[in-house]
């Protein structure tokens, strides 16, 4: 039941009680005089006006009657069902709200038209990798980062560009975990558990390269990631800071390399491909099951190796997670497991104009904080066979009704602030 339906109910319930407690207040008349001789009694009390009827409450207005808002969400499917959420919640406050899947971009295009106001925002941001795009120069000299509020703490960015974050808590703070995965035998047969090693164990190397996507050119082929995503360029950086001359990223759709990695790591065939949480992914890579994290010997820095725009907020420092050596055998080795990978921070980011002139959807984009093994659930729900736009919905939906205790006061709030 939606806010506004809940709150007339309530409305008509009071002035139903208060129609009771009136009741009914006409007097009776006094009794005929018992003699003609008698002085005539005292004239009847005029009786009292009839109560009014208790009048219906005028409906609520909501912050977001009349106001159109478009988004739009990733190109990558572990995003989708947090962007049906958000758009079920600004619909409770009476906002029509586009279908995010009626605007699916890759990061590339996403801040640069959300800049120029093509779109109102999207939740599918994460930082600081994409803080990269928020650097490109616009035709008026300024850069789109200066159109744009991301709805998070500030991450700790290298470089010239100071993005502006509005809060001190977001969507998912660290809640991406990201690394390379490895085929568990052959990481074990080969002694092979951090990129360097591979790139440097010719035995390995061979192996590895008899079964990778271009089998014979000599190089350790590894599935990375899809081209404008920005972890491609993330893995071409780490490739030519760490010197893995023996590397190559294959850039393609990632279903499809995500599906070759599962078959191969199945049937224990050498195979490494980056990959995230949350996400179904890693309940079909399972680490310590059947692949591992691989780690790295040096993090990337800022030093921004391939000389790209945008280049210095590569970084991935620290890199490191607290996953046992069970999982990341390296860990044994280093200490830590160093993957090489920073816990992204996955945010709402959006116009702000958009966001000044709609306090209450800024506000919905400053509260909403997201439970990772939630969101990770909806995506195994959604590997299993619930991934229409339908099916999202309806995900959001029970998780909507399931969690009222959370999503009630964030549309308090919201409309405090409108």
């Amino acid at each position: 039941m939606s806010i506004r339906t809940r709150t007339v109910i309530a409305m008509v319930a009071v002035f139903a009680l208060l129609a009771v407690a009136c009741g009914d207040s006409d007097t009776t008349a006094t009794e005929a005089p018992t003699a003609v001789a008698e002085a005539p009694t005292e004239p009847a009390e005029a009786p009292t006006e009839p109560a009014e009827a208790p009048t219906e409450p005028e409906p609520m207005t909501l912050p977001g009657e009349g106001v159109n808002v478009t988004m739009a969400r990733a190109d990558w499917s572990t995003g989708y069902f947090q962007a049906e959420l958000y758009k079920l919640i600004l619909e409770e406050l009476g906002y029509t709200v586009s279908e995010p899947s009626a605007l699916e971009l890759g990061p590339s295009l996403a801040y640069l038209s959300m800049s120029q106001g093509d779109f109102d925002f999207w939740v599918n941001s994460w930082y600081p990798g994409h803080v990269s795009w928020w650097e490109p120069e616009l035709p008026d000299g300024s850069q789109v980062g200066d159109h744009l509020t991301a709805f998070g703490p500030a991450p700790d960015v290298a470089g010239k560009f100071a993005p502006n974050f509005a809060n001190a808590t977001g969507e998912m703070v660290a809640g991406g975990l990201q690394g390379f995965l490895i085929t568990k035998s052959f990481a074990d047969e080969y002694d092979v558990y951090t990129m360097d090693e591979l790139n440097s164990n010719a035995a390995a190397l061979a192996a590895f390269d008899a079964e990778d996507p271009d089998p014979g050119n000599g190089k350790a082929d590894i599935y990375g990631c899809q081209q404008s995503w920005t972890c491609d360029d993330i893995i071409l950086s780490q490739i030519a800071f760490s010197g893995w001359d023996n590397v190559v990223e294959v850039i393609a759709g990632y279903d499809a390399m995500v599906a070759e990695a599962i078959v191969k790591a199945n049937a224990g065939l050498p195979m490494v491909i980056y990959t995230w949480t949350p996400s179904a992914y890693i309940t079909e890579l399972r680490p310590g099951d059947n692949v591992v994290w691989l780690g790295v010997d040096v993090v990337l820095d800022d030093s921004n190796p391939t000389d790209v725009e945008g280049g210095a907020a590569h970084s991935q420092l620290p890199g490191t997670a607290a996953i046992g050596p069970e999982q990341c055998p390296a860990a044994a080795n280093l200490g830590t497991c160093q993957l090489g990978w920073i816990a992204a921070d996955i945010f709402a980011t959006a116009n702000t104009a958009f966001a000044e002139a709609n306090p209450a959807v800024a506000k919905v984009l400053e509260l909403v904080t997201l439970s990772i093994i939630d969101v990770s659930l909806a995506n195994v729900a959604m590997a299993g066979g619930l991934d229409t736009t339908a099916d999202i919905r309806q995900l959001a939906i029970e998780w909507v009704a399931s969690h009222r205790d959370l999503v009630d006061p964030w549309l308090a709030a919201a409309i405090a602030a409108a």
